[in-house]
C-alpha cells in the first residue's frame, strides 16, 4: 500500500507539470496476494501517460483521480474485501502402529532386507547356538568360491571315500569307490541334506574334513562371523560347534550375493541320484512361490532351524530361525511346524515394511569447494545405490543428513571419500553411507594457488 500511494504521489506531480514533448512511463510493482492462499506473486503495471497541459480542467482533474484510485485499489486488493474463513487443510493421518513380531516359539532369529541390509526383527541374534546341518551351507559356500576361482567346475568328477560311504545321518546314498560331479554334490546338500555329500566336498578341496573345517573358521572370520565356530562339515552334534542367527543371515547374504545361481539348486523339491528320489526338507517351498531357498537342520540338541530367503515385488528377505521345538521329535510334523512359523515372519516382514531406493549410485548430493585446484568445485555422492526399508507410511517421516566438510584441499581422486549421509528415522539411524567425490579436482598451477590463497585468507579473515 505505501507503494501505491507513493507511485500516487508521483503520478499526480508528473501529471501536473508542463507538458513534455515525449510521454512518460510510469512504473509500479506490487506484491499481490493470491485469492486464498498466503502466496505472493509480483505484478508490474506499465502506464503510458500522455501530457496534459496546465492548468487542468475539472474533468482532467477528476480522470487523474480516477486512474490514481484504480491503480490504489488493484495494488491493495485487501481493502476491497475482507478474505472469508480458509478452509481448514485435511490433516495427515498419523501412520499406524508397527505390529509386534508374531510369536515364533524360536530360541534366536533374525530377519533383514537384503538390498538395504537392514535388520527388519531380531531375538538373541549373537547368541551361540547349535548350527545342525545349516552348516553345510559354509561348506557349500566354500565349494562355490572353489568353482568360482577355477579351481573346480560343476562337471569335475570328485571320488567317494569310505569316511563319506559311512557317513551317518541324512545321506544322498553315494556309494564308494565311485565318483560323483560337483553338480550333483550342490543338489546333494541343498536338497536331501547329504552329509556323505558334506565329506566328498571337504575331501576334495582340501583332501581331508580336519583341513577343511579350517577353512571353514578362516571364512568365518573373514566374512566377521564372530560369533561362529565350526568343528565338522556336516553338522552333527560336537563340542565348540555353534554359530549365530546373525552370523547364519550373513553367511545366507553373501552366497546369494555372489552366487545368485545357488537359488536354482536350493529351490527344487526332490532330487534323485542312484535312481533314489528325496524331497527337500524346506517344507517352505510347497506353501510359498516366493521361497527359494535356503537350508534346514535338526538335532535333538539343536531343534529345527532354518535358514530361509524369499522375493516378493522385488524385494527379498532372508530369515533365520533357530531352536524350533515343535513337541515330541516327528521329523515331519516337525519340518512342517517350522515351515508354518517362517511363513509368519516372513508375512511380517512383507507385509509392514516397504524398501525404497532413496539415491541411485553416483548421484550428485552437494558441491563442495576445492582450494588450489581445478575445478573449484567437486559433486559428492554415494558410491552404491542407497536403499532404506521402513515401516509402511512411515516413508515421509525420513530425514537425510551429510555429514561433509566446508572446503578441501587439491588433489582430489575421483572415488575418494569426503564424508557420509546418514538417514534417520523418529531419530533412530536406519543407513549411514560414505559420500565419494565423483570426480576428480587435480593441484592447479601457480597463478591458480596463488590467487587461491589471497581468497582462502580473506574468507577466513
Amino acid at each position: 500500500m505505501r507503494m501505491a500511494l507513493q507511485g500516487l504521489d508521483w503520478l499526480i506531480g508528473t501529471l501536473a507539470s508542463p507538458p513534455q514533448t515525449e510521454p512518460r512511463l510510469a512504473w509500479f510493482t506490487a506484491l499481490i496476494p493470491h485469492w486464498g492462499t498466503t502466496q505472493g506473486r509480483l505484478v508490474e503495471l506499465r502506464v503510458s501517460v500522455a501530457p496534459i497541459p496546465v492548468p487542468m480542467s475539472l474533468k482532467s482533474f477528476v480522470r487523474i483521480v480516477s486512474l490514481a484510485l484504480f491503480i490504489f485499489l488493484l495494488s491493495a486488493p485487501n481493502v476491497l474485501a475482507a478474505p472469508g474463513p480458509r478452509a481448514p487443510l485435511p490433516k495427515l493421518l498419523p501412520a499406524p502402529p508397527l505390529p509386534a513380531v508374531p510369536s515364533l516359539g524360536a530360541k534366536a532369529y533374525y530377519l533383514i532386507d537384503v538390498q538395504s541390509g537392514q535388520v527388519l526383527a531380531q531375538k538373541n541374534a549373537d547368541a551361540h547356538w547349535p548350527p545342525a546341518s545349516t552348516t553345510k551351507l559354509m561348506t557349500l559356500y566354500i565349494l562355490l568360491q572353489e568353482i568360482r576361482s577355477g579351481q573346480m567346475h560343476l562337471n569335475t568328477m570328485l571320488p567317494i571315500s569310505e569316511k563319506a560311504w559311512r557317513a551317518r545321518g541324512s545321506r544322498m546314498f553315494l556309494k564308494e569307490g565311485t565318483s560323483v560331479s560337483v553338480s550333483n554334490l550342490i543338489q546333494g546338500i541343498l536338497v536331501p541334506s547329504g552329509n556323505d555329500a558334506a565329506v566328498t566336498v571337504a575331501e576334495g578341496v582340501a583332501g581331508s574334513t580336519h583341513a577343511f573345517v579350517s577353512l571353514m573358521n578362516a571364512y568365518a572370520k573373514r566374512l566377521g562371523m564372530n560369533n561362529s565356530h565350526f568343528t565338522g562339515v556336516s553338522g552333527l552334534p560336537a563340542k565348540g560347534l555353534y554359530v549365530s542367527a546373525h552370523d547364519l543371515a550373513n553367511l545366507a547374504e553373501h552366497m546369494i550375493s555372489e552366487f545368485p545361481q545357488v537359488l536354482q539348486y536350493a529351490s527344487e523339491k526332490s532330487f534323485t541320484y542312484n535312481k533314489i528320489t528325496q524331497a527337500n526338507y524346506n517344507k517352505l517351498l510347497w506353501i510359498d512361490s516366493s521361497v527359494d531357498g535356503l537350508k534346514t537342520g535338526w538335532t535333538q540338541e539343536a531343534g529345527y532351524n532354518l535358514v530361509a530367503t524369499a522375493k516378493r515385488n522385488g524385494t527379498r528377505l532372508i530369515a533365520v530361525i533357530l531352536g524350533v521345538n515343535p513337541g515330541p521329535p516327528s521329523t515331519a510334523q516337525g519340518y512342517r511346524h517350522l515351515s508354518q512359523v517362517a511363513e509368519s515372519l516372513f508375512d511380517w516382514g512383507f507385509r509392514f515394511h516397504t524398501t525404497r531406493k532413496l539415491y541411485p549410485a553416483a548421484t550428485s548430493l552437494a558441491k563442495v569447494r576445492v582450494w588450489f585446484g581445478s575445478p573449484g568445485t567437486i559433486q559428492v555422492g554415494p558410491a552404491q545405490a542407497l536403499y532404506v526399508t521402513v515401516p509402511k507410511g512411515r516413508y515421509s517421516q525420513l530425514q537425510a543428513r551429510m555429514q561433509l566438510p566446508t572446503s578441501l584441499q587439491a588433489p582430489i581422486a575421483k572415488g575418494q571419500t569426503i564424508g557420509r549421509v546418514e538417514i534417520r528415522l523418529n531419530g533412530k539411524l536406519l543407513q549411514s553411507v560414505p559420500l565419494i567425490s565423483l570426480q576428480a579436482a587435480p593441484r592447479g598451477g601457480l597463478w591458480l594457488r596463488m590467487k587461491d590463497t589471497v581468497l582462502s585468507w580473506f574468507e577466513k579473515h
